[in-house]
């Protein structure tokens, strides 16, 4: 664990790059949907769905979570945290999977010009602040998983943790806006 203290800018650089490229190799589709077993596709069609449900329970323990170490509450904070960062994990897992299955991501059924002025910003939006958060929880989670609670002030975890929640709710509520122009507007 000494190791990885000392480095956990390092290693939130290393986590950081291989997951973006990660999920740039799959919105680019430089993985080809063969490398991913195949579904049936009520599954591939419930994924947006699941993917919402996530996104609302993700804002919920970020906010919980918020709330909690606020009180003082370490231990209640520590968990919902950890449990936003595996909501956010089961979600871009599912979201990259439907990705690959597909071949691409789903095509906006509306309007042209609310495709141009309305849902192409806000994906832009929510995909820059979700691209953004990845190296801020990183890097708040390694701090917090290689230290004791009590030398966590003394380090930066709660001044990029405001950050990193912040965009966090922003990116997850605006990923609840894309889904519900996608699949309940058009």
């Amino acid at each position: 664990m000494a190791v990885v203290r000392s480095r956990v800018p390092l290693l939130t650089a290393v986590l950081s790059v291989a997951s973006l490229a990660v999920v740039f190799a799959a919105a680019g589709g430089r993985i080809p949907p063969s490398a991913v077993p195949g579904a049936p596709s009520w599954v591939l069609e419930a994924i947006p769905h699941v993917n919402a449900a996530i996104s609302l329970t993700a804002i919920g323990t970020i906010a919980a979570g918020w709330r909690a170490i606020r009180a003082g509450r370490i231990d209640r904070h520590r968990a919902a945290m950890v449990a936003s960062f595996l909501l956010f994990v089961a979600f871009l897992g599912l979201y990259l999977y439907r990705l690959v299955a597909l071949g691409g991501p789903a095509s906006f059924p509306g309007p042209a010009a609310v495709e141009r002025f309305v849902y192409l910003p806000v994906l832009a939006v929510h995909i820059l602040l979700a691209v953004v958060c990845i190296p801020l929880l990183y890097y708040v989670l390694l701090l917090a998983a290689t230290r004791p609670a009590a030398e966590l002030p003394a380090t930066r975890h709660a001044a990029v943790g405001r950050v990193a929640a912040t965009l966090w709710l922003v990116s997850f509520a605006l990923g609840v806006v894309v889904y519900t122009m996608l699949y309940h507007v058009y």
